[in-house]
């Protein structure tokens, strides 16, 4: 099972996918945007692995992919755009590739890490391969989720973005997000960018340590900079990346 949640109207739509070890929640600030525009439907997905949404077996950009193009088949969406952050932009290309009977008309990717060395892609591994670490205090789950999914205190100070992101059980505090899923990293961004069937929009904060603008614009020549933020371009400066959105709904 797929968590998400969903508002606003009409048939033009909106998924809004969030990056390796968050949830949907990072999304508050972009949905409030939205909703107060009120000229499109939004969607915000746990993936597969994370927060509310169910444990796999496995963990791939392209089963990630799959699990969302069924919840897709549900919606009554006839324009459909996504916005992904980081791992959530390599699960909204593999969404326009195609592949999965899903039309989309744009993709607007923000922060996807690029470059993978082989000792980042040994880490990822690592961490995919421990099994789950249990907590004996709420605050002490809390501050590590935090870290996992860079929402630090200073750019996401309310709880709201920090939903799902923990879950309490007899052992103890845990995280939400299965171990496993750190198994997508280093997925081939160069192929699922080539292969993305719909207009695509690259964007990164303007201080992310995570991929540079030049590494983006070699994938889409006018990928763009959001002044003054980091890797969470999102949650620091959601009206950006609404702006973001409408020119790319614009051009296309």
């Amino acid at each position: 099972m797929i968590w998400y949640e969903s508002g606003g109207e009409g048939s033009r739509g909106v998924l809004l996918l969030h990056g390796l070890g968050a949830t949907a929640a990072v999304w508050r600030s972009v949905r409030r945007a939205l909703q107060e525009r009120g000229t499109r439907h939004w969607l915000a997905a746990d993936l597969g692995g994370h927060g509310g949404s169910d444990w796999q077996s496995s963990y791939s950009v392209g089963e990630l992919a799959a699990q969302l193009a069924q919840l897709l088949q549900q919606q009554q969406i006839s324009e459909l755009f996504i916005v992904g952050h980081s791992l959530g932009a390599y699960v909204a290309l593999a969404l326009a590739s195609g592949w999965f009977g899903i039309g989309v008309r744009g993709v607007l990717g923000i922060g996807p890490k690029i470059s993978w060395p082989a000792t980042d892609v040994q880490a990822a591994r690592e961490l995919a391969a421990r099994p789950v670490r249990w907590y004996p205090t709420e605050d002490e789950a809390w501050t590590r989720y935090r870290r996992v999914s860079g929402l630090t205190a200073d750019i996401a100070a309310n709880e709201e973005w920090l939903a799902r992101g923990a879950v309490k059980a007899e052992s103890g505090w845990r995280l939400a997000q299965d171990p496993r899923t750190f198994a997508v990293a280093g997925a081939p961004f160069a192929s699922l960018a080539a292969g993305a069937t719909a207009a695509v929009m690259l964007a990164r904060g303007e201080h992310d340590p995570m991929v540079s603008l030049q590494e983006l614009r070699a994938h889409a020549p006018q990928a763009r900079e959001i002044p003054g933020v980091g890797h969470n371009a999102h949650v620091e400066d959601p009206a950006a990346v609404v702006a973001l959105l409408e020119q790319l709904a614009a051009s296309v």
